[in-house]
């Protein structure tokens, strides 16, 4: 479970696998990168959806500076 105090980056839409409405998220929670997909479901994406989570990912990895316990790999 993410931290209270984390600090959200954003969200991108997206449906489950019955077509429902579903979002995924982006956290950053001290010094690491959430993604917080639809609880106990599966997020389906479109090409186009994927690509601003990537940029949506990078944003948040470029925002969080290595730590000596989670060295950048």
């Amino acid at each position: 479970m993410a931290d209270p105090g984390a600090e959200s980056q954003g969200w991108i839409d997206c449906h489950d696998p019955f077509g429902r409405d579903r979002s995924v998220s982006v956290l950053i929670e001290r010094n690491r990168v959430l993604l917080v997909a639809p609880p106990g479901e599966s997020a389906v994406l479109s090409a186009t959806q994927t690509r601003r989570l990537h940029r949506l990912l990078d944003k948040a990895a470029d925002s969080v500076a290595p730590t000596a316990d989670h060295p950048e790999t």
